[in-house]
Order: structure tokens, then C-alpha cells, then sequence
């Protein structure tokens, strides 16, 4: 058994909190979420904080486990993209749209770019993205409203607060190298609207 699976939920979003002040962010703290479905969520996130990035994030053993994206996921195969490990978020965080406040961590504009569900390529479940994750590779599928087929996280480099991974897109009838997502896509999966009317606008529902 796995770290990842030795600690509780509560215990790996102490780090998340320890970030945050919750009088001032709407930002989920984090309670306990039921799961709605056997199927594991995965998110993308555009943030426009003190950089333009995109945050991934995989649901796995009752976290958000996430990843900051410079660039942005590509659908092009095989194209690199670094990839940031951060710190779990709550289960929760999956529908967080809104603005976080200047003078807080990750102060900016924060938009659901993408959702979804996602799964190992190779089977196993859960179990197979632990042993994935602690080996510093992860072979996933996803199934979201923009992201499909297969892509890879191999961490690179790194330790403690600044680990490195690569997001890859795995050659399949999902890749393009015609399609630059994160410059045609531009408006909320949930809500609709662009980033300048998020945050013109504030949280969503």
C-alpha cells in the first residue's frame, strides 16, 4: 500500500488550506464529498493568476491530485508540455468558477475550462494509478467535453514543493495537429462565459 492511500483526504488537503484564508476566498475548504459515481473526475482549469495557465487535476483517493500547465494541455501527439505538480485540492474544487482575490494565493480569474471522466489506459482502477503515480508515470484516458484519448504524466524532475512531470498526448483517433484547444476553446464548459465576463461577474452556482 501506497503512501497516496496511507494518508486521509483531511490529511493531504492540509497543505491546501495552510495556503488559503477562508474568510476571504470562496474557495472550497474541503469537507468530505460523497462519491456520486464509480467513474473517476477529472477537471481542467484556466487560471489566470500572476501567470496565464491551466490547472489539470485527477480525482484519486477522495483528493484533486494537480498539476499546473503553462502552456496548456495539447491534442497534438507526443508534444511535451511541462506540467507543475501542486498541492491536492478538495473534491469540491471541481466546479469552482469565479475570482479569487487580489493578495490571496493564486489571486486571479479562475474558469472551468474542461470536465470530464478519466480512467488508467491499461485497466486496474485505482489501484494501477497509485502504483502509476508513486512510479512517476501515469498512462490515463479521458473522457471530457474537449480532452479524449490517451495522454501520459511522467514526472521528471524534483521534490517537495517542486516536483516536475510532462503531459503528453499519446498518438490516437483523439489527436490532432490541427487543433490548438486552448486558443480556439475560450469560453466555460459550465458556465459559458469568457474569462474577462467571469470575472466582470464573480462565482457561479
Amino acid at each position: 500500500m501506497t503512501t497516496t492511500r496511507k494518508k486521509t483526504a483531511g490529511a493531504r488537503l492540509e497543505r491546501y488550506r495552510r495556503k488559503r484564508d477562508f474568510t476571504k476566498t470562496a474557495e472550497p475548504r474541503g469537507a468530505r464529498a460523497r462519491r456520486r459515481t464509480r467513474a473517476l473526475r477529472f477537471v481542467v482549469q484556466k487560471h489566470a493568476a500572476s501567470h496565464l495557465h491551466f490547472d489539470l487535476r485527477l480525482e484519486l483517493d477522495g483528493v484533486m491530485k494537480s498539476w499546473a500547465i503553462p502552456k496548456g494541455p495539447s491534442v497534438v501527439p507526443r508534444v511535451r508540455r511541462l506540467a507543475m505538480e501542486v498541492e491536492d485540492h478538495p473534491i469540491a474544487y471541481n466546479s469552482f468558477e469565479g475570482t479569487i482575490p487580489e493578495g490571496e494565493y493564486g489571486g486571479g480569474t479562475v474558469m472551468l475550462w474542461d470536465r470530464g471522466t478519466y480512467e488508467p489506459t491499461g485497466g486496474g482502477g485505482a489501484a494501477a494509478l497509485r502504483e502509476g503515480y508513486a512510479k512517476g508515470k501515469l498512462d490515463i484516458t479521458l473522457h471530457g467535453e474537449r480532452l479524449h484519448g490517451g495522454f501520459t504524466l511522467v514526472r521528471t524532475r524534483g521534490e517537495g514543493e517542486r516536483v516536475q512531470w510532462l503531459l503528453i498526448k499519446r498518438t490516437d483517433e483523439h489527436a490532432s495537429r490541427a487543433k490548438q484547444l486552448v486558443t480556439s476553446e475560450t469560453r466555460s464548459v459550465k458556465s459559458g462565459r469568457t474569462m474577462a465576463e467571469i470575472a466582470k461577474d464573480g462565482l457561479t452556482d
